[in-house]
């Protein structure tokens, strides 16, 4: 069988005072996981829409093991620690993907008919 994809979701709490240098430690993990990190495919960053200190950073991975060896590695630690420097609270969990829903694909418009030219 072959291995799943996963995501991983974390759930921190930054005070507002650290929105600013959470944000620019978070632009730097996600920028250098994105260029070469094995098996890594998107990430997010979502904030509370009605609690400003709560933030979410989901993740999705080729497969599980590719997170966890990522997250063992002396590069992610030190990745990593400026912007859990400015968590208060973080909590993670990892799930393996069982289903989505595809991509929908654009349907074209029919072209509006033409009326001929008028006569004249």
């Amino acid at each position: 069988m072959s291995e799943q994809r996963a995501r991983v979701v974390f759930l921190v709490r930054v005070p507002v005072s650290r929105t600013d240098e959470f944000l620019a430690a978070y632009e730097a993990v996600r920028h250098l996981v994105a260029g070469g990190v094995p098996g890594h495919l998107v990430d997010q960053v979502c904030r509370s829409s009605t609690d400003p200190e709560q933030w979410l950073i989901t993740s999705e991975w080729a497969s599980l093991a590719d997170f966890e060896s990522w997250e063992r590695s002396p590069e992610h630690r030190d990745l990593v620690r400026p912007m859990r420097e400015c968590f208060t609270d973080a909590r993670s969990l990892r799930f393996h993907i069982h289903a989505e829903t595809p991509t929908p694909t654009p349907v074209l418009a029919p072209m509006p008919a033409t009326a001929p030219a008028p006569r004249g």
